[in-house]
């Protein structure tokens, strides 16, 4: 039953992918002994992705958006679970994920999560900041570098 999938699916994934990650993650952090900033950006592109991939429902977003919506009944319809609606259409946004779900009722219906979008938004933005960060410094690594060989 892929309505289960698409309630109780993106978060488990999510999760699990971020307990999956964290060893690779940890050894990277005590092998490396990278700065800051740049365990911060690589925490915030992976927040990001796993956002998306919740936001998207991992990928039935794409591939079949009407299961995310409702459940097929033996007439082929789909309809809204637990109440007497059938679906007229149904809009997906790639970016940020949205699917958006049209019942004959009038009403529509969002099955994104609530915390995909602001996860997404947050991740990008942490990873923005730590790479110019790790920018600035690299730039200012290389000048005193520089300046120390001339004094040389």
């Amino acid at each position: 039953m892929v309505s289960l999938f698409a309630f109780f699916g993106p978060p488990a994934i999510t999760l699990l992918l971020f307990a999956v990650g964290a060893l690779p993650y940890a050894l990277w952090v005590t092998r490396r002994k990278p700065s800051r900033q740049a365990r911060w950006a690589v925490i915030g592109i992976v927040a990001a992705i796993a956002a998306y991939g919740a936001g998207t429902v991992y990928g039935l977003a794409f591939t079949n958006p009407l299961e995310v919506c409702g459940e097929k009944t033996g007439d082929g319809v789909y309809m809204d679970v637990g109440r007497d609606y059938s679906l007229t259409s149904v809009s997906v946004d790639s970016f940020p994920p949205s699917i958006t779900c049209h019942w004959t009722s009038g009403h529509s219906t969002e099955q994104v999560w609530f915390w995909a979008s602001p996860l997404l938004y947050a991740g990008l933005a942490c990873f923005a900041v730590c790479i110019a960060l790790l920018l600035i410094n690299r730039c200012k690594y290389r000048k005193a570098s520089r300046d120390n060989k001339l004094d040389a």
